[in-house]
């Protein structure tokens, strides 16, 4: 076995192993119903033709590779014993786990409560939080649940719907005032989650409650499917624009970083 040490904080690398994860993913990447060639898998991976061919027979071997064909027709695609061991790993999975330290983190960068929401009916309901430790308190309780329309959790994942169906939500729960800032015009508030899908996450300014502002992000799946929400909570204090969109970028990352170890794979913002 050869092993040999990382640079990137990683203490071995074992290169046969991270060569069949290659060969993998270039198998994930192919045309669905068009499987790969030994030299599509060699120039895709950058390995000679017979590395290539003895990685993709030990994935057969063990089915998690498969192919088809005889001699240069052959081809090869993922196998079937992936399916399961997906299967198994969303089986293992706890949301709450996952986001727990990525929350824990949030929190001591931006000195301010982190909670985690997943949608439950027309509602974001939270299921865990990390308290910043100061002295004065908002009230934040496990279990509460956001509204849709002036919650950074709730528009959040409100974002993550398509017009319709936020439409079809609102017609059941309403838009009612809980403060002089709350959007109470479906349009206002379909025109305000355009911006909230642009920038990556949301900002309740005082929507729900007088001098506290919270922002919120959507988490996102292996499938890409909206998953929860995590949001960060503080009192606002005469705190500069700027900050928010220094926070709004915090809370965006973080959002990404446990879609990332969800299996989310799609494209994340920049700015």
């Amino acid at each position: 076995m050869t092993v040999t040490e990382e640079t990137d904080g990683s203490r071995y690398l074992v290169r046969s192993v991270s060569r069949a994860a290659e060969v993998l993913e270039a198998l994930a990447a192919a045309t669905p119903g068009h499987g790969l060639s030994v030299t599509d898998v060699a120039r895709a991976c950058g390995l000679s033709k017979s590395a290539a061919f003895a990685t993709l027979h030990t994935l057969c071997q063990h089915g998690l590779a498969a192919d088809d064909g005889e001699g240069m027709n052959r081809r090869y695609r993922l196998g079937m014993a992936l399916a399961r061991l997906g299967v198994r790993a969303q089986e293992q999975l706890s949301l709450r786990d996952i986001a727990r330290p990525v929350l824990a983190a949030l929190t001591r960068q931006t000195g301010l409560s982190s909670r985690l929401a997943v949608p439950e009916g027309e509602h974001a309901v939270v299921i865990d939080q990390v308290s910043n430790g100061e002295r004065i308190q908002i009230e934040l309780r496990m279990g509460t649940r956001e509204l849709p329309h002036c919650t950074g959790l709730g528009k959040a994942l409100l974002a993550e719907m398509s017009a319709p169906q936020v439409r079809e939500l609102i017609d059941r729960v309403g838009l009612p005032r809980r403060t002089d800032h709350t959007i109470v015009d479906l349009d206002s508030l379909l025109a305000h989650l355009d911006d909230v899908r642009q920038a990556g996450y949301a900002l309740d300014d005082e929507e729900d409650a007088e001098g506290v502002f919270c922002i919120g992000s959507a988490l996102r799946d292996h499938t890409g499917a909206c998953s929860g929400a995590i949001s960060v909570t503080g009192l606002k204090l005469g705190l500069p624009s700027w900050r928010y969109q220094e926070l709004g970028r915090q809370v965006r990352q973080a959002a990404e970083e446990i879609s990332a170890r969800l299996g989310y794979a799609g494209p994340q913002l920049t700015s």
